[in-house]
Formats: structure tokens, C-alpha cells, sequence
């Protein structure tokens, strides 16, 4: 199988890729990336492109229909992926999260593509009490959120022949060789280590579930080589385990267990977070039996305090850092490199 991967050079990517390979040696993987963060290696000993047949370089909104011929599946991780990139780029994020995704479905259905698997996320559901199912409605809050709405039904609309799964992940977690920490739990982590204090934003009663990258890649394996009689040929399914619902306080205190010595700051002033969902993932567990997340929460909070004890990290003002998807872009745009379209400049 010959599998392109589009924003593989992000903080996902290099586990989608060292899972791929690790299972599949015979396949050609590929990776396209525009590579605005592919500078922020984290503890890597080497690249982790270094595994693809090839990584190609360029932007998803440019890409030309030709240059999807002779891929039997295509993987669309390429995407600005939380909420204050979404509202600072709110025409770039619809662009690239959606409009180009679409894009790229119809032209790799038109050149015989198979397989087509979509990252998408939880956040659809919005503000929920009880767990939500993919029967249940959507309620995107944000402009990400509704990128990837609006992402799904576009797809579903142009997938033609192929077998496309949208994978609606709960939120990312996890140590990566580009590690990000505009995440909650590793927000925490990176907290505990640096300044042995954790400032929860909000009250703490928010729920989150929450996924391992590892266990991210499982499932995107899963979606290309899932039969057709798992879910049909276009498929909206939530990515996750039950147990991994947890209110944002009891991250805090997991991460605490941890690392003893840590005090947990609650604002209990903080307005109502209307980003509160609990996600249910039976069907998950149901067509994906073989690959279900295997990483619990105390193994992906110890895999981070000892990704971040490998790299010395002290930096207590790291919500300022490179270390933060937006801040990476600011730089970029402040010094020259990126428009404020997010093009390189040339």
C-alpha cells in the first residue's frame, strides 16, 4: 500500500509515522507538510521523517490534483489544530482544516485513492453533560471545532469509492519529537516540572477525554485497513475509551500523584468553560476491537515528566514559548518568514 500522509511534520505525525512502519515495512509512506513546525524538535534523537519513503514539502491549499495519482490511501493530519489558532486565523483554519481537505478527497477519489482517513475531533460536541455518540447532535463552539464539522460533511459528499473514516479523536496527549504544550495535560505536566505548581484556568469541573498520540496511531492503522463492513464506506466515529473521560481537576491531581510536591491552584472564579464534553466510545470499541487505546493516563504523564527531564526543561513562562503552536506562527510572521496567510514567503 502506498499511503500519503499530509501534516506529518507536526506533533502527531511522528507516531502515526513510527506506527506505520513499525507494522507495515512493506508499505510506502510518504509525508507532505508545509513544515511550519518542523523545526521544534523535542528530545529527538533523529528526524522521524527519517523512517518515510520520501517527505515532500509543500502546502495542502496549493496542492495540485496530479500530484495525488498512484496513492492507495491518504491520511489528512495537516491542520491548525486548537482554539486560539482557530480564532487567529479563522480564514486560514477553515482553508486548510477544510476546505482543502475536501479538496483532496475529490481529486485523490478521481485518481483512484482507496482509502481516505480525516483527523477530526471531539470538540464538535461542544458543551455536553452526558457522554455523546455519534447519533448525537454537533454544537462547534469555535472556529476549529466548526472547521471540522464542516470538514466531515464535505467529505462524506465527495468520497465517492473510496472507504473514508473521520476519526473524531478526544484530546491529544502525550510526549512527541515535536512536542506541543497548548494541550491541558501536557500543559500540566510541563507546570509540575518547571515551577512544581499547577494553575488550572478554570474551575476544574470541565470534562475532557483524552487520547495518547500512540494510541492515535493505532487508530488511523485501524482506519486504513478496516473492512468495509466495520462502518460502511463513510464513517463518523468517536476515538477513545470510556475510562478516558476525566474532569480537568482530576488531571491536575493525577499529575500531582506523579509528582510529588506539586500544588494544584483552582480558579474558582473562572466564568463557566463552555469547551466541557464527555465523549462515548462504543462503537470505537465495537469495529475496533484489535485496536483499542492501550496507554492510560498515568503511563502518558509519566512518558512526558521523562520526555521533558530529558531535555532539562525549566521554563516556567513556556505558555510564551516555542514550545506553543501560536507562538511558533507569531515568530514566524513577526520576523518575515510567513504572511499573515500563513505562505511562506518566498
Amino acid at each position: 500500500m502506498k499511503v500519503l500522509i499530509t501534516g506529518n511534520m507536526g506533533y502527531v505525525g511522528p507516531a502515526v509515522v513510527a506506527h506505520l512502519r513499525a507494522l507495515h515495512p512493506d508499505w510506502i509512506l510518504e509525508g507532505l507538510d508545509t513544515a511550519y513546525f518542523a523545526h521544534r524538535l523535542t528530545g529527538a534523537s533523529r528526524l522521524p521523517e527519517a523512517v518515510l519513503d520520501r517527505q515532500l514539502f509543500g502546502d495542502v491549499r496549493e496542492i495540485l490534483p496530479a500530484s495525488l495519482e498512484g496513492y492507495d490511501a491518504i491520511v489528512q493530519l495537516a491542520a491548525l489544530s486548537n482554539d486560539p489558532m482557530g480564532d487567529r486565523f479563522a480564514e486560514v483554519t477553515q482553508e486548510i482544516n477544510c476546505s482543502s481537505a475536501i479538496a483532496i478527497a475529490r481529486a485523490a477519489d478521481a485518481a483512484g485513492c482507496r482509502r481516505m482517513v480525516y483527523a477530526s475531533s471531539c470538540s464538535v460536541y461542544g458543551i455536553a453533560d452526558g457522554a455523546r455518540t455519534e447519533r448525537d447532535p454537533v454544537a462547534p463552539l469555535t472556529t476549529y471545532a466548526k472547521s471540522k464539522v464542516a470538514a466531515e460533511q464535505g467529505l462524506e459528499q465527495v468520497s465517492g469509492s473510496m472507504v473514508t473514516t473521520c476519526l473524531r479523536f478526544a484530546t491529544a496527549c502525550g510526549m512527541s519529537a515535536r512536542l506541543r504544550l497548548d494541550l491541558v495535560l501536557n500543559d500540566f505536566v510541563a507546570s509540575a516540572v518547571a515551577t512544581r505548581q499547577i494553575n488550572i484556568l478554570s474551575d476544574g469541573t470541565p470534562w475532557r477525554p483524552l487520547i495518547d498520540i500512540r494510541d492515535m496511531a493505532k487508530a488511523i492503522d485501524w482506519a486504513l485497513v478496516r473492512p468495509m463492513e466495520a462502518g460502511g464506506g463513510f464513517l463518523v466515529i468517536n476515538a477513545g475509551r470510556e475510562q478516558s473521560n476525566y474532569r480537568v481537576l482530576e488531571l491536575a491531581e493525577w499529575v500531582a500523584k506523579a509528582r510529588p510536591g506539586v500544588s494544584i491552584n483552582v480558579n474558582a472564579t473562572a466564568p463557566v468553560d463552555s469547551r466541557s464534553y464527555r465523549v462515548c466510545f462504543d462503537l470505537f470499541a465495537r469495529l475496533a476491537p484489535h485496536h483499542q487505546p492501550t496507554i492510560d493516563l498515568a503511563e502518558s504523564i509519566d512518558g512526558l515528566i521523562e520526555g521533558l527531564e530529558r531535555m532539562n526543561f525549566a521554563d516556567g513562562d513556556f505558555r510564551h514559548s516555542q514550545m506553543v503552536r501560536l507562538q511558533v506562527l507569531d515568530q514566524h510572521i513577526a520576523e518575515g518568514r510567513l504572511t499573515p496567510e500563513l505562505e511562506w514567503v518566498r
